[in-house]
């Protein structure tokens, strides 16, 4: 263990020094001489040297100041840098709206140095939230973002209406903003590391957007709109759970075109293409968005009816097959009128499955076409073994 350190020499040194200075004859006789050199010639040596010393003294004051200034500024600048790596990284992990929406509101106030800060992207003609708004300002701060796109044609910063404007850029254009209030001036690093943080943001906001469209490709038909069979199976499958943790109902309609193959066969498959996407669309136009549309196969479609008893699935059939019929679609100048026979089940208690009330609601279906089919057929749901 060391007794005396570096500084501790420095000191002891400093000390030798001064009783050197104090005890010291020849330090004496060198002033009287600088004394007598000073009335002899008109001079003033050692006035002088003692300004010379504290302006030395004052410029080393401040230059260390100067030094400890630079510092603090490079330990704020490697704080914000480390803010930002963790927001990027936050945004990293963020595949969906509420994660990336978690990371915004989480991680900007930070990067804004305690300013108040929003965020927004747009989606067509509407201004999506990333970060909470209230609602008496949103309407505000949308038009702020409107002007401030405008202005800066979504390349560069923009200010106005009381805020600063950080574009969200991707490929030139911008889709969104971050808005922050202007007081206290923000500095250049700052404006560096937000306009940092809008990149970052716009990059995944992107992602999340192609994200959700490689997955809606995946699980839906391109023809009709509807989700495919194996979606349907998952979704069915989760709603089961649900219903069974709430005791509530579900039911399920399978319906299937009526004479299909014979519009195939005398209008051609391009028609037969087109009866399918006519379905879809009214099924989209007629069932609530919490209903879950699927093409099972070929021209038979499968609806999931959340929270929905069999009496309430049985108008919503009735609905569908009314409907159809009265939206018939024109063919190379002919009228083509769209019928189609329903199946109907609800799930008959806790040993449901998937596979069968699906099945249930085939036997009702097949059911429904003997008895002349364009018409509607429900079976009850299974009572529960004890």
């Amino acid at each position: 263990m060391r007794i005396f350190g570096r500084h501790d020499a420095f000191l002891i040194g400093g000390l030798a020094i001064a009783v050197w200075v104090v005890s010291s004859r020849q330090l004496g006789t060198l002033l009287d001489r600088a004394r007598e050199v000073d009335h002899s010639r008109g001079l003033q040596l050692v006035p002088g040297l003692f300004i010379l010393a504290a302006v030395f003294l004052i410029h080393q004051f401040r230059k260390r100041e100067a030094m400890r200034l630079q510092a603090q500024q490079a330990t704020s600048r490697v704080a914000e840098m480390e803010r930002l790596v963790v927001f990027g990284q936050a945004l990293a992990h963020s595949l969906d709206g509420d994660s990336i929406r978690a990371a915004a509101t989480h991680h900007l106030p930070a990067l804004a140095s305690g300013r108040d800060v929003w965020a927004m992207f747009r989606t067509g003609s509407d201004w999506i939230p990333l970060t909470p708004i209230a609602d008496e300002t949103r309407a505000a701060l949308e038009r702020a973002a409107e002007r401030a796109v405008a202005d800066s044609n979504g390349l560069t910063s923009a200010s106005g209406d009381g805020v600063h404007c950080f574009p969200l850029v991707v490929a030139g254009n911008a889709i969104g903003i971050i808005g922050i209030a202007p007081n206290p001036p923000l500095t250049d690093a700052q404006r560096s590391v937000l306009a940092a943080a809008a990149a970052l943001l716009a990059a995944s906001v992107k992602n999340a957007e192609l994200f959700n469209e490689a997955h809606e490709n995946s699980v839906r038909d391109a023809l009709t709109g509807c989700f495919n069979r194996r979606h349907a199976i998952e979704v069915m499958d989760a709603e089961l759970r649900r219903a069974r943790r709430s005791r509530g109902s579900l039911s399920v309609v399978m319906f299937d075109l009526d004479h299909f193959k014979s519009i195939n066969d005398r209008f051609g498959h391009l028609c037969g293409d087109a009866v399918l996407a006519q379905v879809g669309h009214r099924m989209k136009a007629i069932l609530r968005s919490s209903d879950t549309k699927c093409r099972y196969g070929g021209e038979e479609f499968l609806v999931l009816l959340p929270d929905t008893p069999l009496a309430g699935a049985m108008r919503v059939a009735e609905m569908l097959r009314h409907d159809f019929e009265e939206h018939p679609i024109q063919w190379d100048g002919r009228t083509v009128v769209i019928t189609a026979s329903f199946g109907l089940a609800e799930t008959g208690g806790g040993a449901d499955d998937a596979n069968a009330i699906i099945g249930r609601a085939d036997a009702a279906l097949y059911r429904a076409k003997q008895d002349g089919r364009n018409r509607v057929c429900a079976v009850e749901p299974q009572q529960v073994v004890a």
